[in-house]
């Protein structure tokens, strides 16, 4: 993963395959979480139904529904 230096605020990254098998693990951990709290904060702000399914590389299921 390359990092683009910006000159203000976060830097911004490539988008491509992490090669390294740990760094990637890593980042679809931080990643996934991320995108489950994000889910959870719109659906409670917005009044909305999530529903959010993730696939590991591995295989493994990750998913997120609202319950109304």
């Amino acid at each position: 993963m390359r990092i683009v230096r910006e000159d203000m605020g976060r830097g911004k990254i490539e988008i491509k395959r992490i090669e390294n098998t740990t760094n990637r693990q890593v980042t679809f951990c931080k990643r996934r979480n991320g995108l489950l709290k994000k889910a959870y904060e719109l659906s409670i702000l917005c009044d909305a139904e999530i529903a959010l399914v993730i696939f590991s590389s591995r295989g493994r299921l990750y998913e997120y529904s609202t319950n109304r």
